[in-house]
């Protein structure tokens, strides 16, 4: 079987070689929009709409299975995205501090084998709680600028970890995809 990750995000590349399975990448050019509410539905819809995407460029008679995903941040029903600048990712990490908020991520695999069509969409949610983080220690993770291209401000897999409190759930979920279910989502495929 011949695997596609439908994404350019270094973290999802990094976690799912810990699969062992080989694969290409070949990431989703399409608008992000959602019909959803519900966090769970958003990253499922998501990441179902960037399979699509790529999917619906291959060849039709290539057996592949290609894995769209998409990560949310989630504080007090509030979606908070990638950041538009400092100031922003200041503000989102001070709301977090202290306090716990949820990270989802949705996972869509898209398989073709001899024609025949599946598709399996699911999202997993982790609990991530922080410690209190002074505003100094705020201002010295925003200007490494490592907390600019992350949803919600921060990569837990950096420097910020040092901040984490307690995660209830897949700590690979908030890096960015959970290899354990997909693991097992992809198993059941065959």
């Amino acid at each position: 079987m011949k695997y596609i990750l439908a994404s350019a995000s270094p973290r999802r590349k990094e976690l799912l070689k810990r699969t062992g399975l080989e694969f290409d990448i070949i990431p989703s050019t399409c608008k992000e929009k959602t019909t959803k509410d519900k966090p769970c539905d958003i990253v499922m819809e998501l990441a179902r709409i960037k399979a699509l995407d790529v999917f619906g460029h291959l060849d039709p008679a290539c057996d592949c299975t290609v894995i769209g995903a998409d990560t949310i941040v989630v504080y007090n029903e509030e979606i908070l995205g990638k950041p538009s600048g400092a100031s922003e990712a200041c503000d989102m990490l001070s709301m977090l501090s202290d306090r716990t908020h949820q990270v989802y991520t949705g996972v869509s695999l898209i398989s073709r084998t001899h024609g025949r069509e599946q598709t399996r969409t699911f999202y997993e949610k982790t609990d991530v709680t922080f410690y209190p983080v002074s505003k100094e220690d705020l201002h010295t993770y925003v200007d490494s600028g490592d907390a600019l291209d992350k949803a919600g401000a921060y990569g837990i897999q950096g420097n910020f970890a040092i901040h984490v409190k307690q995660i209830n759930g897949d700590y690979n979920n908030v890096v960015g995809l959970p290899i354990g279910r997909l693991y097992q989502e992809l198993l059941r495929l065959k």
